[in-house]
Order: structure tokens, then C-alpha cells, then sequence
């Protein structure tokens, strides 16, 4: 398994502090998948009990179950596929599985910058079938259901802090082929939920699945820090700092090249704004600190950056960059952001730049050159982000920038 996030676990415990009269109503609807049709998508950390995984194993075999491509963007190898598992859904409930795993991937995709980039993602959901329908709740700590991945409230001592058997998990999910991140599924109304390294957990069936998983994803994928005030002060995230602007400024730290930048998520200037706990958070209010918001500019960079570390911007290109003869038509092949958004392509001839005939400027025609026999010449295409929800350019140069280079031969 390709994990989520290599850094250290971030356990989210969203559940306790947001309250439901702060929740945004956006995605109130969310029970309803065609709710979110107008989107233009297609239809903490685990701590088993001792024994727990050898128990999984003789229970359930070896760990095959069905597994089903629900959407598939492109090559595993060059996407990040989002592997979505059930716990306690017995083979009775699999559509109730079938339905709140639509509903999580779907809320995934809802919210910026993921709804631009949803290309870079693939969608895979493993049907498990439990034995014992429900899992471990709140009300019943101590116990473990003999569920395939263990999944139970009451992890690390706190109520609202769901965890899942994370060897079991990994071993359902498979390797993919490719970079993944796993979110594994409760058969539970219950309000809860984890993010971080590891495997994202969320109760399915809770009224709030879809904004608790929007937050917990910003962990796992992003990862964020939480927030909220009653968050430990712990400033080791890109969304969290102990000193303020003035000194972020000064040194360039953390979100610098934001400050005085106007956020989308409704939380005013970015800025330091300092947290009951000690902290410092980029703006007034986020996802990372109340449900149902949005992601700040400094959180949406962190996200993309992330994205960019496990993705090339550049699917291939054709013919196989190198030494040609002849005057073949090149073509390069850009991963597809949503929303009006592109990538873009740069064609050069020995240097200096050359329009593209196509739309999209994704070929070039040498034949425009008038290549004389023994003439040579070094054609180049460069995909590059562009994007203005990124302000470190070296590492849009290094992460989302590539060159396809030929040299032809007339």
C-alpha cells in the first residue's frame, strides 16, 4: 500500500468540537446523490486489539473481495485512487455500501481544489461483506465485532474517534498499481471520523458523512492540521504556525506569499490568526476548523502539492520523445482539470516559441518546418499548472512542469 500521507498521523476529532448550528447547508442534501449532479461528476490512526489481524485473516481469508472501478480517469500508475472499504455491511446492506460510498467520493470531488482536479483521481470501491451488520459504537466500548477490518469507536480513549484494523485494510485494498489513499467505511449513524496517515475513516451513514469526510480528506491528503481551538498545539502542519505574520513574513515560513491574499473560504484576508490553543491559522474560519466551509488558500496549495508529489502532469506524449526522421505529428497528453481550468502547453523550435494549430495545443505538425535531408532540428512541449492557487514556483517547476523533447531529422 502506497500511504496517504508519509508524515506523522493526524488525528481529527472534529466530531467533538463542531457544532451542528455552525454546519454550512451546503451539502445538507447529500443523502441524495443526484444533489450533486449539477458538479458534472460521474455516475487516526488504527489500534487493533492484539490478535486482531490473524483473526481477520482465519475469519475472512486472505483478503479477496470484489473489487469495482467506479470511475477511471486514466492509468493507475499516474493517478491517485481513492479505494473506498465497508465494515459491518453485510451482504444484505451492500447497496446501503454501494450508496454511501457514491455519496463519500462524490463529496470528495464537491469541494475546491479537488472538484478542479478530480482527472488526477481514480475511484475504486472494494464490496466487503461482514458477517455481523453494524460495528463497534459508542455506546458499546470494549467491544469488537468480528467485522473484516475491525472498525470501532472509542479509539486512543475518545468517543467520537473511529479506527479500522489498518493491516487488514491495506491487504482488502490491494496495491493498485499506483499511488493510493484508502477511506474505509462504518455501517454506523454515529458522528465520527478520522484523517491522517493510514486508512481515512468515516461512520457512513451519519447525516454529517459528507462534511466530516471533506475535513478528514484535508488530513489525509493535504495533510492539514486541525483548526479548531480545543486542537493540540501542535504547529507542525502547512496550515498551522507559532508565530505570527510579521515573523512568517520576515523568514519566509509557512503561508508568507499569502498574506494579505483574499481566501475564497469566506475567512476574510489571510493573515495570523491566533487560536485559543496558541496557534496561529491562516484565516478566520475553514474546513480545517468548521464543517461544511471551505479550504483556505494556503490548505489548497498544500493539497495540490500533494497531488503533484504522487502525479505528472504529462500522461505521455507520441511518438516516444527522442531521435526522429520524417516530419510525424507530436503529440503530448495532458492530464484534464474541471471547471474551465487548463494546463498549459509551450511548443519551442530550437528555442524560441512556435504556435500549435490545435485548440488545445496539445500537437504540432513539423512538417511546418521544411526540414531539408541531413537539416536537424529540437522540437520541445512543456505542460506546466499554471495555477494561481500556487505561489511556490520552484516547486511548480519542479513538481508541475514537464518537457517532452524530439529531435528531428529531415
Amino acid at each position: 500500500m502506497t500511504s496517504g500521507s508519509p508524515g506523522r498521523l493526524v488525528r481529527s476529532l472534529a466530531a467533538l468540537v463542531l457544532l451542528a448550528t455552525a454546519v454550512a447547508p451546503a451539502l445538507a442534501g447529500l443523502a441524495d446523490p443526484a444533489s450533486l449532479d449539477s458538479l458534472g461528476l460521474l455516475p487516526g490512526r488504527a489500534v487493533p486489539p492484539p490478535g486482531s489481524a490473524a483473526q481477520s485473516a482465519r475469519l475472512h481469508g486472505l483478503g479477496a473481495a470484489p473489487t469495482v472501478d467506479i470511475r477511471r480517469t486514466g492509468d493507475p500508475a499516474n493517478r491517485i485512487t481513492l479505494v473506498l472499504l465497508g465494515d459491518g455491511y453485510t451482504e444484505a446492506q451492500q447497496g446501503l455500501f454501494q450508496q454511501q460510498a457514491d455519496q463519500t467520493w462524490r463529496a470528495v470531488m464537491a469541494i475546491e481544489p479537488f472538484h478542479s482536479y478530480q482527472g488526477f483521481f481514480n475511484i475504486r470501491r472494494v464490496d466487503l461483506v461482514s458477517d455481523t451488520s453494524g460495528i463497534a459504537e459508542s455506546d458499546t466500548r470494549g467491544q469488537r465485532p468480528g467485522t473484516p477490518l475491525g472498525m470501532h469507536f472509542w479509539c486512543d480513549g475518545t468517543a467520537r474517534l473511529l479506527c479500522a484494523d489498518e493491516s487488514a485494510t491495506a491487504r482488502y485494498a490491494g496495491t493498485g498499481g499506483g499511488p493510493q489513499y484508502l477511506i474505509a467505511l462504518a455501517n454506523s449513524t454515529e458522528y465520527g471520523g478520522a484523517g491522517g496517515t493510514g486508512v481515512t475513516t468515516l461512520a457512513g451513514g451519519s447525516l454529517d458523512a459528507g462534511r466530516i469526510i471533506q475535513h478528514e480528506i484535508g488530513h489525509t491528503v493535504g495533510e492539514l492540521g486541525d483548526e479548531y481551538d480545543s486542537a493540540p498545539g501542535d504547529t507542525d502542519y502547512p496550515n498551522l504556525s507559532d508565530r505570527g505574520a510579521d515573523a512568517m513574513r520576515h523568514d519566509h515560513t509557512k503561508w508568507w506569499r499569502w498574506l494579505g491574499a483574499e481566501s475564497p473560504d469566506g475567512g476574510g484576508v489571510v493573515d495570523a490568526y491566533r487560536s485559543v490553543n496558541g496557534t496561529y491559522r491562516p484565516t478566520s474560519d475553514s474546513v480545517m476548523r468548521t464543517l461544511g466551509g471551505s479550504y483556505n488558500l494556503p490548505s489548497r496549495e498544500a493539497i495540490i502539492e500533494q497531488i503533484y508529489r504522487r502525479v505528472s502532469p504529462l500522461d505521455g506524449a507520441d511518438p516516444v520523445p527522442g531521435q526522429l526522421s520524417g516530419h510525424p505529428r507530436l503529440t503530448v497528453h495532458p492530464l484534464e482539470l474541471t471547471g474551465g481550468r487548463h494546463l498549459e502547453v509551450e511548443w519551442r523550435v530550437d528555442g524560441h516559441t512556435v504556435s500549435s494549430p490545435a485548440p488545445d495545443h496539445t500537437w504540432f505538425e513539423p512538417a511546418v518546418l521544411g526540414l531539408q535531408p541531413g537539416q536537424r532540428s529540437t522540437v520541445t512541449a512543456t505542460v506546466r499548472d499554471t495555477t494561481d492557487w500556487v505561489r511556490d514556483e520552484a516547486f511548480r517547476a519542479r513538481h508541475m512542469t514537464r518537457t517532452a523533447t524530439w529531435v528531428l531529422t529531415g
